[in-house]
């Protein structure tokens, strides 16, 4: 014999929204990938879709703006809005010709982000590409990040190929042939 519920299914009280879901379902798939190509290859297939992503959201910015090309100041304007309107928490640290030094305080992917540094690979690469593409050169080193345990980040974009960019652990990106 069943049992009869007692509560209705359409007034439980579960923690299931579509945003949850989705930062759910994007760290699970990180993590398979992780678990089964390991967190190098699981790394470069998420930085694909970051660089995707970092193209359309470039052009939605320079069309809003009105702008061929953004600035360094606009760059670090727009990555920390970006960031805003997806629930994160950046802010810039400290910023000149050659480099901008990011804080973040609160991940978009919440809890979701923890022990899935994968999933750091679409800050890089947004980060990385939208700065190449409007500025010629970037190399975004991840120096803390809350995936891996930090209470927050610190995401250090070069935009010149200084010594110290040549010393630190990070990705480069260029300008791409669509920015001209």
């Amino acid at each position: 014999m069943i049992d009869a519920p007692k509560h209705s299914i359409a007034t439980l009280n579960l923690s299931l929204e579509r945003d949850i879901f989705l930062r759910t379902l994007i760290r699970e798939l990180s993590g398979t990938l992780q678990d089964v190509v390991g967190l190098e290859e699981a790394s470069g297939f998420i930085s694909v879709v970051g660089q995707r992503m970092a193209r359309h959201l470039n052009q939605d910015y320079k069309s809003a703006l009105e702008v061929s090309n953004l600035s360094r100041k606009q760059v670090a304007d727009v990555l920390i809005d970006l960031k805003k309107r997806i629930q994160g928490d950046f802010y810039v640290i400290e910023q000149d010709d050659e480099k901008i030094v990011f804080g973040n305080r609160v991940c978009p992917f919440g809890d979701k982000v923890l022990n899935r540094p994968a999933m750091c690979m679409m800050t890089s690469n947004v980060f990385g590409t939208i700065a190449a593409n409007n500025l010629g050169y970037a190399k975004v080193e991840l120096q803390e990040t809350i995936a891996r345990g930090y209470s927050g980040c610190k995401v250090i974009v070069y935009l010149k190929l200084t010594e110290e960019a040549e010393d630190a652990e990070g990705r480069e990106y260029f300008r791409g042939l669509e920015s001209v």
